[in-house]
């Protein structure tokens, strides 16, 4: 007996399958669908949500910004030390031109 699906379910049973790791056919398998509708399916939810993509993260990656020298001008001469400069030393140094 064919059963009849809306949209909304498909696309519920298609989020389903990508976020199972299984291939299209052992999904369709494993759940009693045919893939000639799962692809019929997926068409037409492509074409219905325009130029959408979903995208799948992979990998989480941290973004470091480049950190900036720490430049002490004083008078007319300048200072550029490394952003890794300790605070102590900084405040020492201050204390110098002071």
């Amino acid at each position: 007996m064919r059963k009849t699906r809306s949209l909304e379910q498909w696309r519920s049973i298609i989020e389903e399958q990508q976020a199972s790791d299984l291939t299209i056919t052992d999904y369709c398998h494993q759940n009693a669908l045919s893939k000639t509708t799962f692809y019929a399916a997926r068409s037409k939810l492509n074409a219905s949500s325009g130029s959408f993509v979903r995208a799948n993260v992979t990998k989480h990656v941290d973004v470091i910004e480049p950190q900036q020298p720490i430049i002490l001008t004083i008078s007319k001469v300048k200072v550029s030390l490394p952003p890794t400069t300790p605070a102590s030393y900084l405040g020492q140094l201050l204390r110098e031109f002071a």
